[in-house]
Formats: structure tokens, sequence, C-alpha cells
């Protein structure tokens, strides 16, 4: 049994119908070194292909179902950081009080170097730290 290829069909199709197209030639060449096209080439593909009125709707509908099947990529969220301007002395109390109980601890020893590096402290590394105080310190 052959495989039918639509996405190469589609492309072929409107390499034909448009051979001077740089971005159909781009798309031709990615997915024949490729083997595959990433979700927004497709959706650009698609609107080629809408625009173009030459491919059928059964080729069309076949296109849009392979794009809503890929997964979305989101980027994630920068890490919100709170600029130090004033050493608080109760962090680093905390830390030295875990370092006197725990010196090879490797958290409390990264968290220190970076206090003392005056590197800003994230609101999730403070929390930790008031953490670690509570649970190892009593």
């Amino acid at each position: 049994m052959t495989e039918i290829n639509i996405i190469l069909s589609i492309l072929e199709t409107l390499k034909e119908n448009k051979p001077d197209s740089a971005f159909i030639s781009s798309l031709h060449q990615q997915f024949c070194n490729r083997g595959g096209l990433s979700k927004k080439q497709l959706e650009g593909l698609y609107a080629k292909a809408v625009q173009s009125k030459i491919i059928s709707s059964a080729k069309l509908a076949t296109l849009e179902a392979i794009i809503k099947k890929k997964p979305n990529r989101y980027k994630s969220e920068k890490i919100k950081t709170i600029a130090v301007e004033q050493k608080d002395e109760s962090i680093l109390q905390t830390l030295e009080a875990i370092l006197d109980k725990f010196p090879q601890h490797k958290m409390a020893l990264f968290l220190q170097s970076k206090f003392k590096h005056n590197d800003p402290l994230s609101e999730t590394e403070i929390a930790e730290i008031k953490r670690l105080g509570k649970v190892l310190i009593k």
C-alpha cells in the first residue's frame, strides 16, 4: 500500500502553480530535507493554499487537521528577581545558622555564595532559605 503525503502533494501543486514563490520553494526544500515542517510553517502553507484556490477542499481539511494535531510551543516566563539593594541580614543569619549545623549543605552554600557576591536572589530562593531555616534549625 502506498502512502499519500498530503503536505508534499500540496507543496508540489503550489510550486507548479507559482514556481517563482520563494516561500513555497523554501518550504518544499525544508520538507524534502527534514521530512516535516513546524506548526507555524504548516499554517503559512495553509494560508497560501487557501489563497491559491487550486487545492481541493479535502486536502485543505487534511492539512488543517495535521496543523491542529501538532502541539503548541510556548516560551517559559522569565523568573522574577528581587533587586536586593540593602542586604537583608536575617537571610545571611539564617544561612549561617544552617551552615553551622550542616556545613556541607549544598543549597545553603550556593545561596550564601550568591548572597555574598551581591547576586540578586529570586523570590523562590528567599522562600527556600526561610523554609530551610524552619526545617533545619529548631
